[in-house]
């Protein structure tokens, strides 16, 4: 509990998670739909810092904004086909850029994990007519 301006404020210090959805595009211009699961907590000398600079709904203001940013930055490095034959890369990229933003804005994350990447339905057709000739 943070004490300020003579008002008690409650801050869950737990780890917490977050989904954050995300479009994009690849270096070839790819269309892709990724899904994340942050699992976050702020950091606990940091919470004075936090209030005042995010206010207590800092999560939902802060990780989708990062969220976004770091996976647009990221896939647009890479190829379509390399999202599939690079992923561990790939998601280690997107767990070290999400690690530095969110420290800036003192917050750890414990975990970043894609749960769901998807192709726009004309490259994922493309890509199952090649499986199939």
């Amino acid at each position: 509990m943070l004490i300020f301006d003579k008002e008690a404020k409650r801050f869950e210090i737990r780890t917490r998670p977050k989904l954050i959805h995300s479009t994009t595009g690849t270096r070839d211009m790819q269309p892709v739909e990724l899904s994340l699961r942050i699992l976050y907590r702020p950091k606990e000398d940091k919470l004075k810092e936090i209030l005042d600079n995010q206010g207590l709904d800092y999560d939902d203001r802060v990780i989708p904004s990062i969220g976004n940013e770091v996976l647009k930055s990221v896939v647009a490095q890479y190829y379509a086909d390399q999202l599939l034959t690079q992923r561990e890369k790939i998601y280690a990229d997107i767990k070290e850029g999400m690690t530095q933003r969110a420290h800036e804005f003192n917050m750890e994350l414990d975990d970043v994990s894609i749960t769901s990447l998807q192709f726009s339905r004309d490259y994922a057709q493309s890509i199952e007519k090649k499986q199939v000739a």
